[in-house]
């Protein structure tokens, strides 16, 4: 299996994806952002002085996951059809779960926005919160689940 993104010359392009059918594509990325227990009790129970951080890193993953094609260089710029991210607290972490859904009706996939949106809500909890927790650790960025398309259906196990 060779990598699409160059061409038979070693050099970097844009896949051709004007011969692929058009199919309904849906993919789902998590990650999620361990912190001090404090700050979790501080995001948790509304404290943070910069306001509701997780609303404001939803809407951070959403719009984010809309402008994948401007900071990833090879993307396709795709008509998205919905863009969901759930944030759950996990006191166990302790930390925050992030779950991004994308989808769209088109010629390729939709991983690359749904794991955009994932780390950019995680950046925006750290940006959030970082004035009383330095220490937070970002992690476990992955696409667990792609459907539609050529290639067919992918689960994380």
């Amino acid at each position: 299996m060779a990598l699409t993104h160059f061409d038979a010359k070693g050099d970097a392009h844009m896949v051709d994806v004007s011969e692929k059918a058009v199919t309904s594509r849906i993919a789902v990325a998590e990650s999620h952002i361990k912190m001090n227990p404090e700050t979790f009790d501080i995001i948790t129970e509304g404290r943070a002085k910069k306001g509701d951080v997780l609303g404001v890193a939803r809407l951070a993953g959403i719009m984010a996951a809309k402008r994948t094609s401007d900071l990833i260089p090879l993307c396709h710029p795709l008509p998205i059809t919905k863009v969901s991210v759930d944030l759950e607290p996990d006191a166990t972490l302790p930390g925050i779960r992030i779950t991004a859904t994308v989808k769209t009706t088109g010629q390729t996939g939709v991983e690359m926005e749904a794991l955009t949106a994932a780390s950019v809500t995680a950046l925006t909890v750290y940006d959030m919160s970082k004035a009383v927790d330095k220490t937070m650790e970002i992690g476990g960025l992955r696409v667990v689940l792609k459907d539609g398309g050529k290639s067919g259906r992918f689960e994380a196990t």
